[in-house]
């Protein structure tokens, strides 16, 4: 393949279309400008390896945002970004690293065309994010929905409210859905420790409180789940429903272990671990968001936050305490989950009287993840509407 094939060929690798469909303008007008850029730049420097083709359109989205003045060529490469993988919270937060090193003015500019690049494609605006501040420290919810029921979703360990992201949209049509950061996570990183399953349970009631919010139906995955049920055992009254995702009942031996590892080996050390329990080896290999956004959290993570909250994981005391809950409880189990297993979760499901025990196909411990339409389905077949 010569050089100026290789151009072609990058140009449709990158951009989705061939050079003569997109650029049949530029040639018309110019065809030795349109040679240039097919065969010098796509054919040359863009068509190497060292990045991969999301890398390239993220950094060529980022130089184009500091540049200014080009936001017809702006617009382009945002709407290549997304078709590599690159996902709006990302676009976003590129534009607020430009306001930091190109200035306001320019960055502005390029949340502009970014954000109607995703409107473009249907992508909603960010969730609105509410300050609360509770007993001991401050944390950050998400809201998404005007109306309806109030759901309430907490996140697994070592991530924050974004985990919940791929189904917002999903979950609030008819309903008041809210994500909020559980202490030692994001916000709420660096709150008091040590704690206890109990003292998470009530951080959610206190995130209730500052919403004015007297009962909810309460989402929870893995660690999630296990404060979701600490919840309804200390306060069923104020529980509507139970939605149990990718869980325990009960601690596992091996928290403690967990809990020292990232005190003396650090958080880089709890990557491997933690990835290969919570996504399939297709997932890893494609590295969508999902895995990027879990592996920057754990590698961001504190060792004191992360063994806090792992040790309160251990104080999780709750199997046989929900005999007469008496609500609505969905236990939601991932085939191929080899944390929570489907063993572990049909047996939480016999122990509550009533409960609906579903297993979604194909589906790993980090359920909304990697397998958000399936995960968003079940919660809307269960969750109630106005």
């Amino acid at each position: 393949m010569n050089r100026y094939a290789r151009g072609e060929s990058e140009f449709k690798g990158l951009m989705g279309s061939s050079p003569g469909q997109t650029l049949a303008e530029v040639r018309r007008r110019s065809p030795q400008l349109y040679d240039a850029v097919v065969e010098g730049a796509f054919g040359g420097t863009l068509s190497q390896a060292e990045f991969d083709r999301a890398g390239r359109e993220l950094a060529t989205v980022a130089v184009l945002a500091a540049l200014g003045g080009a936001e017809p060529q702006l617009a382009v490469h945002t709407r290549a970004a997304l078709d590599h993988g690159i996902v709006a919270s990302e676009l976003r937060a590129l534009c607020e690293h430009v306001s930091v090193y190109a200035g306001f003015p320019r960055a502005l500019n390029a949340l502009r065309v970014v954000d109607e690049v995703l409107a473009e494609a249907g992508i909603a605006r960010p969730a609105e994010l509410r300050r609360v501040q509770l007993r001991d420290h401050e944390t950050v919810v998400a809201e998404r929905g005007d109306s309806g029921p109030a759901v309430v979703l907490v996140h697994a360990l070592g991530l924050d409210w974004r985990m919940w992201e791929p189904v917002l949209d999903q979950l609030a049509d008819g309903r008041r859905v809210y994500a909020y950061d559980v202490r030692g996570h994001g916000w709420a990183a660096g709150s008091p420790t040590p704690f206890t399953m109990a003292d998470t349970a009530n951080d959610l009631f206190g995130v209730l409180d500052a919403l004015k919010i007297e009962r909810a139906h309460l989402v929870g995955l893995s660690y999630g789940g296990g404060i979701v049920q600490a919840a309804a055992v200390r306060r069923p009254d104020r529980v509507a429903s139970l939605a149990l995702l990718s869980t325990t009942d009960y601690p596992f031996d091996a928290f403690e272990s967990r809990a020292r590892s990232g005190e003396t080996d650090g958080m880089r050390a709890q990557v491997v671990p933690s990835l290969t329990r919570w996504f399939t080896p297709e997932a890893l290999a494609v590295g969508g968001w999902g895995v990027r956004y879990a592996r920057e959290r754990v590698l961001r993570g504190n060792p004191r936050d992360w063994a806090a909250a792992w040790r309160s994981f251990i104080s999780l005391d709750v199997q046989g305490k929900l005999a007469d809950f008496g609500g609505p409880t969905l236990v939601l189990a991932g085939e191929r989950d080899v944390s929570t297993t489907p063993e572990i979760m049909s047996g939480i499901a016999r122990r509550i009287p009533g409960a609906t025990y579903q297993e979604l196909p194909g589906t790993p411990h980090m359920q909304t993840l990697e397998q958000p339409e399936r995960v968003a389905a079940a919660l809307s077949d269960f969750l109630p509407q106005s």
